[in-house]
């Protein structure tokens, strides 16, 4: 992605900035979870993979061997929030599987604004000619890429401090 802030994400807050560390862009979803990860000098995001859930148990086991594996300093959870920038019911969501991420991983956690990250996902994976299995396949891990592009393009900078977010 080119470097300049996701076009739709909120005014930075005051952020941690891009230090050292991998990160893990997460695209959350109540049956799948997009996840992809930065390399350590936070200058490119790839797409890493669809997790399906399982269970709070197993899906806890999935994202502590993520961190070890991968050496995971932060994650990045995406807020759907609604146009006027207001959270939902699925932003509400994300943050509580934030929270709970955040609590069962011991890794610290930003969000930020991920509206269109799927619709683009869905639009690159389209405009690749792929089928509609193989674009459901790779849709989640692809928006996941999207938003940590974006987040690093933004300096690191989450919506934590704008949304008033502890």
């Amino acid at each position: 992605m080119p470097n300049s802030p996701h076009p739709n994400s909120l005014p930075a807050g005051e952020g941690t900035g891009c230090g050292p560390g991998r990160l893990a862009g997460i695209d959350y979803g109540t049956v799948r979870i997009g996840v992809a990860v930065s390399d350590p000098d936070r200058t490119l995001a790839s797409p890493y993979e669809t997790y399906p859930r399982k269970s709070p148990t197993v899906d806890a086991e999935y994202f502590r061997r993520l961190v070890a594996e991968e050496r995971i300093v932060r994650f990045v959870v995406g807020l759907p929030l609604h146009l006027s920038g207001d959270l939902g019911e699925k932003a509400k969501e994300a943050l509580r599987f934030g929270r709970w991420l955040g609590e069962t991983t011991g890794v610290a956690v930003d969000y930020f604004d991920e509206r269109y990250t799927s619709v683009e996902a869905e639009r690159l994976l389209r405009d690749a000619k792929l089928t509609d299995k193989k674009r459901k396949k790779h849709r989640d891990k692809l928006a996941a890429q999207i938003l940590l592009s974006a987040y690093i393009d933004a300096g690191c900078r989450g919506t934590r401090e704008l949304l008033g977010i502890d």
